[in-house]
């Protein structure tokens, strides 16, 4: 054992598919673990969402870096009785099928701790494994409507917006990591294995936590923490800038050449900043618009005043500061070509052309599990 690969030796077995499971998945492979995915002979509903790259799409390339890949078809029996086998040496099981089927499949907890009593066993699913929506099918977007995600996401038109980046897959992923990890800590004192119910619903939930309960205190009529701030649009751009701080005001003011601002009673706080943002937002808007991002920049910078450039993806991994920091890590895929991978913290980032820094085409490694478990 080491900081590097904590949980080398470790056992898991992946039947689940998208994003959050896998993902979870991929961080015990990235920590030294032996990860078997498993998935039917058409692959993980994952390798067939946006544009397909072979055997893979830019959801499942990342979520399943460092595995290795075996397909079968859990309702003939010979497809049970090779997870079976995997079953027996495994210290994780996940899967990610709708309440009661892993059961109905005999891939349950039972018929898995039966065949290996200390296994930490995960169930991800949308809504939970109780309760009257939990048989419901559930993606990434459907969460974020039902959470209050979107309807707290408003642009200016006041119509409520889904979030693009899948953060209900991805706090799932995190906090089914998190799980994994104490649970595998305690294990060691634990004569037996556990089960854990992490579900996208819980997970959303838990990442709105600020928003959630300022909107239940505050009956809907959310304050924001930070005023001013938000997107300004500039003479060549948008830029995201906001205050901490009532002094941070002035400095704002200042930078912005607008110093009779700053003197006014009706903006001396941030509660009659708020109060008074009909008058405050064109002045402070008109100042940005007068001015380049790069003049912006060097201004807010020097004054202290937090603020970034509004970039896409393409300009983000442009951005020196994101070279110079090692932030996101590029790997060669076979089939795909070179992608970025980003970094988790506290992760050394998987090198291109090893096995954990490549993801598994679809039952790549079958001859080598078969032979594990004393398959032909």
């Amino acid at each position: 054992m080491s900081y590097e690969t904590p949980y080398a030796g470790l056992k898991v077995l992946d039947l689940s598919q998208g994003v959050a499971g896998p993902y979870a998945a991929m961080l015990l492979a990235q920590y030294g673990a032996d990860v078997v995915k498993v998935e039917p002979y058409e692959g993980d509903w994952s390798r067939m969402l946006g544009v397909r790259y072979g055997d893979h799409t830019a959801f499942s390339i990342g979520s399943n870096l460092g595995k290795r890949a075996i397909a079968v078809d859990l309702k003939t029996t010979e497809g049970r009785e090779i997870v079976n086998r995997l079953a027996r040496n495994a210290d994780v099981f996940l899967e990610s099928f709708r309440p009661g089927v892993a059961a109905r499949l005999g891939v349950g907890y039972e018929a898995i701790a039966a065949l290996s009593p200390r296994v930490i066993y995960v169930s991800i699913s949308g809504f939970g494994q109780t309760g009257p929506e939990s048989a419901r099918p559930a993606m990434d977007p459907i969460l974020q409507a039902f959470t209050g995600l979107i309807a707290t996401n408003r642009g200016p038109d006041g119509i409520p917006h889904r979030v693009q980046p899948i953060l209900m897959d991805m706090s799932t992923a995190l906090c089914t990591f998190q799980a994994l990890a104490t649970t595998l800590h305690a294990r060691g004192s634990e004569a037996r294995g556990r089960y854990l119910d992490v579900s996208l619903i819980q997970a959303g939930a838990a990442v709105q936590f600020v928003h959630m309960t300022a909107h239940y205190l505050e009956r809907g009529n959310v304050r924001p923490g930070l005023s001013p701030g938000g997107n300004w649009k500039t003479a060549d751009g948008w830029m995201y800038a906001s205050i901490l701080h009532d002094s941070d005001f002035g400095k704002l003011c200042d930078a912005l050449e607008v110093p009779h601002l700053k003197d006014e009673a009706r903006y001396a706080t941030s509660d009659l900043r708020h109060q008074h943002a009909a008058t405050l937002t064109p002045a402070l808007q008109a100042a940005f618009a007068a001015r380049t991002m790069a003049e912006l920049g060097r201004r807010l910078k020097a004054a202290g005043i937090m603020h970034a450039r509004v970039n896409t993806y393409s300009e983000f991994l442009e951005e020196p500061h994101v070279e110079a920091s090692g932030i996101v890590t590029w790997i060669d895929q076979p089939g795909v070509g070179r992608v970025p991978f980003p970094r988790v913290p506290g992760l050394k980032p998987p090198a291109t052309g090893t096995r954990l820094g490549t993801s598994p085409a679809i039952d790549q490694h079958r001859k080598e599990i078969l032979a594990e478990i004393g398959l032909a």
